[in-house]
């Protein structure tokens, strides 16, 4: 069905030894987002709360509960991690069950995405549902593998569970990270070797329940109005877009630097959130932009490559899920902003301000770490030890 291989299973060695090449992607990228939160946000934050590092300072509270939860992952043994996947799907269940409660919920522009939290901080629980849903699918996709008897497989349980979630997350009214959410589901059916014909009609149904979602949801037909039309509406629904774009040619080859000169990213309304990519790019130019994309590319690759050589099939799918959620997310917000992509309200791991987001992103990072320090492959393994996973294809 496809050429993926999971190294599963194959004669191995002890190996304990940290990626430090994927550890040190990790901490750049999320460096690199700190600095970038800082040059972009600090006006804004001087305005509305008369500190400049307002905000820089909330990314690092949340940044250390994050950190937190990062070594957490790294430094428990996987098999652990596994009995816990269920306890973290039911939370995350109930976490979205909140949202929709008055007086703990927090409502903005007609979505309930958030829960109140002490400090004025909230919680984004459909951040959680990205990390979650990964875990529960790569659990039991190798449940199923060990499975002897055929007649005992099935992956329904993964269906409706990959469904419920997103229709939950459609009903807060967060149509981008609920399709998002779906997306990365059916990646994860593809690459475990399930057959697609379990979710095939339910993607048929979606197609057109998501058309459904956007032409009758005046502001977000207005987003795709506003794509189609990029030169137009330049005071109403392509104003952020236009000022984006207009940062991101200011920059130039070099950048415009750090200080007084980033004058362009002033105009885009709460640049810090989802269009802080602008601000990176007016700041460092088409230099800094290659710089980026060949940091996440290098995280990619280390990640990837932990993913199809782990001995460990639940640790393999976890992993390929989580570096899969952290980059196609950031592939999409740079397209977004450059305008190649409707506005979608997904924001850039590890630069955008959100505090849910950060923490779930070094979290899943914390869990990517750890499976690089599975046992290592015996490099005398032949071709014929390999399971593809055609070979799977009967789930």
């Amino acid at each position: 069905m496809n050429q993926f291989t999971f190294y599963a299973n194959k004669p191995s060695q002890n190996y304990n030894k940290i990626d430090i090449w994927l550890l040190g992607s990790i901490f750049l990228l999320w460096g690199l987002g700190i600095f970038t939160l800082y040059i972009c946000s600090q006006n804004f934050a001087i305005r509305a709360f008369g500190d400049p590092v307002y905000f820089v300072k909330r990314q690092l509270l949340c940044s250390a509960v994050g950190f937190v939860l990062f070594a957490g992952f790294v430094i428990t043994d996987m098999k652990y991690i596994r009995k816990f996947v269920g306890i973290i799907v039911i939370a995350t269940f109930v976490l979205c069950i909140l949202t929709f409660i008055p007086g703990i919920s927090i409502t903005k522009n007609g979505a309930r995405r958030w829960i109140r939290m002490p400090g004025n901080f909230s919680f984004q629980p459909s951040e959680l549902v990205k990390f979650a849903i990964i875990l529960f699918l790569a659990n039991y996709f190798d449940k199923q593998d060990k499975l002897l008897d055929p007649e005992e497989k099935s992956v329904f349980p993964c269906v409706i569970a990959l469904i419920l979630f997103s229709v939950i997350v459609f009903a807060q009214k967060d149509f981008s990270t609920g399709l998002f959410i779906l997306l990365l589901g059916i990646l994860l059916f593809f690459v475990s070797g399930a057959k697609l014909l379990w979710i095939f009609p339910f993607v048929l149904l979606a197609i057109p329940a998501g058309f459904l979602m956007i032409t009758l949801n005046p502001y977000r037909l207005q987003r795709l109005i506003g794509w189609i039309s990029p030169d137009e509406y330049g005071s109403s629904i392509n104003y952020q877009s236009l000022n984006a774009k207009r940062a991101i040619s200011a920059g130039g080859i070099w950048g415009s630097g750090i200080g007084s000169g980033l004058s362009k990213i002033n105009s885009i309304p709460e640049v810090q959130a989802d269009y802080i990519f602008a601000g990176w790019a007016e700041a460092m130019g088409y230099i800094g932009v290659v710089l980026y994309f060949v940091l996440l590319a290098f995280f990619a690759y280390r990640g990837y490559k932990t993913a199809f050589k782990n001995p460990d099939k639940f640790s393999a799918l976890s992993t390929f899920g989580c570096v899969s959620a952290i980059v196609l997310q950031s592939v999409v917000n740079t397209m977004v902003v450059s305008g190649l992509l409707p506005a979608t309200g997904i924001n850039l791991p590890f630069f955008s301000l959100g505090g849910t987001s950060i923490i779930i992103t070094l979290a899943m990072c914390g869990f990517i770490v750890n499976a690089s320090r599975c046992e290592k492959i015996d490099e005398k393994t032949t071709e014929s030890d390999e399971i593809n996973i055609e070979s799977l294809s009967y789930l």
